[in-house]
């Protein structure tokens, strides 16, 4: 079985990636990282433009149809650039919902101007400390009108809609949960933006006061829903995930062949090359899981819970590890702001927590293998 892409997707990425070079410098995203914009608007109007916003979505919708193959590619070059701007939370996230359990209504709505880049969407999943669960979720809906706090809510202060779930029952069980869209334009969400690892990523707390909603999906199904949501951006922020530890790779290579320490460069020393080759290790473990998953996410296969839970893992982790041993080969210098190795630490260790914490998809991991074992 060949999990390589094909020459048009590797034609796509190489495109992906020289826009990116062009428009998302480490210089780019320092004026969001040091300034008062939440993201770049300028990229986010090119990502539009050049149609990697609607790379998924279906045609008849305004994307270009290509499918979740393209998306993983353009999603690699996106961790690779440490892009600012709220890809993840609308394309992987609330443009997933839609096409999971919208309505045509919803889809006309929200899907051709996620495409064209005039919306913005993010998914209120989160109320505080914890993981995905139908028991975190606390927030209620009723009579068509929402209450209830959410937070963090990924990209949520520049968000045009949200995609949230609520609880609708009281049974205890999973179909207490069900989802709904809110149109944010319309106010009855208070919003304020929170404080959090990585500025070029916003994070904010929404307060739902009898805030008017329409179901998305059927009632009960929300948990459901989710699950499948979930599954489909781990497989997409794995890619993300692999793209910034490859280039976090890079910069240490580069730096241990650049810098001079007695009379030798550094990346001849034992110590340093034995750091660089765990890094290549733990990426390289990663694109292969993420490639299987994006396998399974391509052809809806029966495997998509344990290669999402798998790609999750083992990006999560090579992606940390790799930001961590690139300050370390930089050496006191990679500590500092004026070097970018802590943007893409920062990067790392917030898409850790983005879906759930890796002890989470741990647990998913392995009672989804134990389940179809028993099968």
């Amino acid at each position: 079985m060949d999990f390589d892409f094909s020459d048009d997707q590797k034609q796509l990425r190489d495109q992906a990636r020289k826009f990116l070079a062009e428009k998302c410098s480490p210089k780019a995203v320092r004026v969001v990282l040091d300034g008062k914009a939440p993201y770049d608007k300028e990229l986010w109007k090119g990502l539009a433009e050049m149609g990697f916003l609607g790379v998924a979505i279906p045609e008849e919708f305004g994307g270009a149809g290509a499918g979740h193959l393209e998306l993983c590619v353009i999603a690699e070059e996106m961790g690779r650039a440490n892009a600012p701007v709220p890809f993840s939370s609308t394309v992987y996230l609330a443009a997933e919902a839609l096409l999971i359990a919208g309505s045509e209504a919803q889809k006309k709505k929200w899907l051709p101007a996620i495409a064209s880049g005039e919306a913005i969407g993010t998914l209120a999943l989160f109320e505080g400390k914890g993981n995905p669960a139908p028991k975190n979720v606390k927030l209620t809906a009723a009579n068509g009108v929402l209450n209830g706090v959410k937070k963090p809510v990924a990209d949520g202060a520049i968000a045009d809609f949200a995609v949230v779930a609520a609880r609708t029952g009281s049974s205890g069980r999973e179909n207490d949960i069900s989802l709904f869209l809110v149109d944010l334009r319309d106010g009855g969400v208070e919003v304020k933006n929170l404080t959090n690892l990585d500025p070029t990523r916003g994070q904010a707390e929404f307060t739902f006061k009898d805030c008017k909603a329409e179901p998305l999906g059927a009632a009960g199904e929300g948990w459901s829903i989710l699950t499948q949501v979930l599954d489909r951006a781990a497989v997409l922020c794995a890619f993300e995930q692999v793209g910034g530890s490859d280039r976090a790779l890079e910069m240490g290579r580069d730096y241990a062949l650049d810098r001079i320490a007695f009379g030798r460069q550094i990346g001849s020393f034992q110590a340093v090359k034995h750091m660089l080759a765990d890094m290549y290790v733990s990426a390289t473990l990663a694109r292969s899981n993420s490639y299987y998953g994006a396998w399974a996410l391509s052809t809806n296969a029966a495997e998509l819970p344990e290669a999402a839970a798998a790609a999750r893992i083992s990006a999560t982790q090579a992606f940390q590890h790799c930001a961590k041993n690139n300050i370390q080969v930089h050496g006191g210098m990679g500590f500092t702001w004026e070097f970018d190795c802590h943007m893409y630490y920062r990067r790392a260790n917030a898409m850790a927590l983005g879906l759930g914490s890796l002890s989470y998809w741990e647990d998913q991991l392995i009672d989804r293998m134990r389940k179809k074992n028993a099968a």
